[in-house]
């Protein structure tokens, strides 16, 4: 016997999923875990019983239901899974899954079109950050529909969709205790472990949206322009990071996070292709393809901060103001741009992130589950 679970399959950005409904999957956290580990089929690495794409980047689930907080609309709760591992994370965020929230509740009647596009307010339950998502929403013989068709184009996802716009209000500290958890804009760390000799470093350790060490490519042997597959084989460069996370990880206040998915590690070199910063990020343990939207959001925050290690490397565009700088963050696929907007009084500090996300959605019906795991509500 299995279980039926209602869901739809999206993509957000540059990830996807299976969407839920908050109220179709079971309260108890640990039973609601086993459920969404067998939805995607892990621990596997090819997740071959389940839903997963078999990445890190398409083993996530988003979550969705009313929210209960005065001003908000919807409630989203991220889940990120691992292939090989046996752990639901929702402590982090998704900024690219977050893209697909509201597109599932219009299609789930969990909200109603307001005109040819509708604006929804968004709290990630993960660290309780609100965000306003606007979607397109024209008129159909049906009445207004979610509009996926258009002309916006992001890296990392192949033809053009229609454009979702994603304002984030207060993203700083998410899951840190602040912008800077250490206190600093830039630490100097050496760095010990087995299989390569001590080093060190200048690093920035960051968190507007997502917990990140920055660093600077060359500090670790390498160029910043290197292939995913290149940084994927080199494990002792691996291993170099790893360490690097660890320590950096008890000085930004977020303990052992030998097991935790957070924070990512990103290599930073002067931009090549026209951008202000080029980038590689490992999600933590492989380089991603692209780079998360939240740690897009990041990496651009300390492009404007003073004294961080992006000094010397970024190139900011000369029409740059404290009310709107645009940082075009250049990854392996493409680049990512962020429009932040800087407090006049003191402009280390950003108050506003705006970004350009597509989502479609892929399909809809009844993911399956041993009835062993969970019986049904």
């Amino acid at each position: 016997m299995q279980t039926a679970i209602p869901s739809l399959f999206m993509r957000g950005g540059s990830s996807r999923g299976p969407f839920f409904l908050a109220s179709d999957l079971p309260v108890d956290t640990a039973t609601r875990d086993r459920v969404l580990l067998a939805v995607v089929g892990s621990p596997d690495r090819r997740q071959i019983d389940g839903m997963g794409g078999a990445h890190p980047l398409t083993s996530k689930v988003g979550i969705v239901s009313p929210s209960q907080t005065p001003g908000v609309d919807l409630d989203f709760l991220f889940a990120q899974v691992q292939p090989d591992r046996n752990t639901v994370d929702t402590t982090p965020n998704c900024g690219n899954l977050l893209a697909a929230v509201v597109p599932f509740a219009i299609e789930r009647g969990l909200v109603l079109p307001t005109g040819d596009s509708t604006t929804v307010r968004v709290l990630t339950q993960n660290t309780a950050m609100q965000c306003d998502v606007t979607v397109q929403t024209p008129m159909t013989p049906q009445g207004r529909r979610v509009g996926y068709v258009g002309d916006a184009r992001i890296d990392g996802v192949p033809g053009t969709s229609a454009p979702i716009t994603i304002n984030f209000l207060d993203t700083a500290g998410s899951v840190c205790s602040g912008l800077l958890p250490t206190a600093n804009v830039c630490d100097q760390l050496t760095v010990t472990g087995d299989g390569f000799a001590p080093f060190t470093l200048s690093v920035t350790c960051i968190d507007n949206g997502m917990p990140l060490v920055l660093l600077r490519a060359s500090d670790v042997g390498c160029t910043g322009y290197e292939s995913v597959a290149e940084l994927d084989a080199n494990s002792v460069l691996k291993q170099r990071i790893e360490a690097l996370r660890i320590q950096a990880g008890h000085l930004m206040g977020l303990g052992d996070v030998t097991a935790k998915n957070y924070p990512k590690m990103t290599l930073i070199a002067p931009p090549r292709d026209g951008g202000s910063l080029c980038t590689r990020s490992f999600i933590p343990h492989v380089c991603h393809d692209a780079i998360g939207v939240l740690a897009a959001v990041t990496v651009a925050t300390a492009c404007v901060l003073s004294g961080s290690v992006t000094e010397g490397l970024v190139q900011l565009p000369a029409n740059a103001s404290l009310n709107a700088t645009t940082v075009s963050v250049e990854h392996p696929t493409g680049e990512f741009s962020v429009e932040l907007g800087r407090d006049p009084v003191n402009p280390q500090r950003v108050i506003r992130a705006a970004l350009l996300r597509t989502a479609r959605l892929l399909m809809r019906g009844e993911v399956m589950v041993p009835a062993s795991i969970w019986k049904g509500p």
